[in-house]
């Protein structure tokens, strides 16, 4: 809540409870010139309630409107993330498409099966053995047979060389990877990528 009800709003919030006592003394005051003191402290604890709620009303109607220009810039950002995100998916299409298709190659060229291919590709995509084994909807030590078999065919020592295999070249900026697949004599040097 200290984050909605700033300064500002305390410094109103205040005012605004002070102004409300006033009138209401004053109000008293004008309607009987011979209070006692006791009789506008007893009108002034009777309205007190009234002008706290008031206040509270006043603040909350802030709050929520902070909370509303919030959500609506929290909505405009989501927005635009999604365009950019479908922007680049369209764009990244081919690429995507691409590497679908290379990383199946491999995959046949290490002749792995059906389910090597699969747990390859949630490996790789970060899921543990386990969760593994719940999408595919088999036990754990099965999942942990096929990624050895699979390490084994490719003659990779593990997960991270399998990812490696596949995203090294990928990682690096374009200039970047253009300068390292190129020797200092021009002539291109053997990737580690796809073969």
């Amino acid at each position: 809540m200290n984050g909605w009800f700033d300064r500002r709003a305390r410094l109103w919030a205040a005012a605004a409870a002070v102004g409300g006592i006033v009138l209401l003394i004053g109000t008293k005051l004008v309607e009987d010139p011979d209070s006692s003191v006791g009789d506008v402290l007893l009108e002034l604890v009777e309205s007190l309630p009234v002008i706290l709620t008031s206040v509270g009303l006043a603040i909350l109607f802030q709050v929520t409107q902070r909370q509303h220009e919030d959500q609506m810039a929290l909505i405009r950002d989501l927005d635009v993330a999604r365009v950019h995100g479908q922007r680049w998916r369209a764009e990244a299409r081919l690429l995507i498409d691409g590497l679908g298709k290379a990383m199946d190659e491999q995959f046949a060229r290490w002749n792995l099966t059906q389910a090597e291919r699969d747990v390859a590709l949630l490996l790789m995509k970060g899921l543990s053995l386990k969760e593994v084994a719940t999408v595919r909807a088999t036990n754990e030590r099965t999942v942990r047979s096929q990624a050895r078999m699979l390490y084994s065919k490719a003659g990779l020592s593990g997960r991270a060389a399998l990812s490696a295999f596949f995203l090294e070249d990928l990682l690096a900026p374009a200039a970047e990877t253009t300068r390292a697949s190129l020797g200092e004599s021009g002539a291109e040097r053997p990737r580690s990528t796809i073969q």
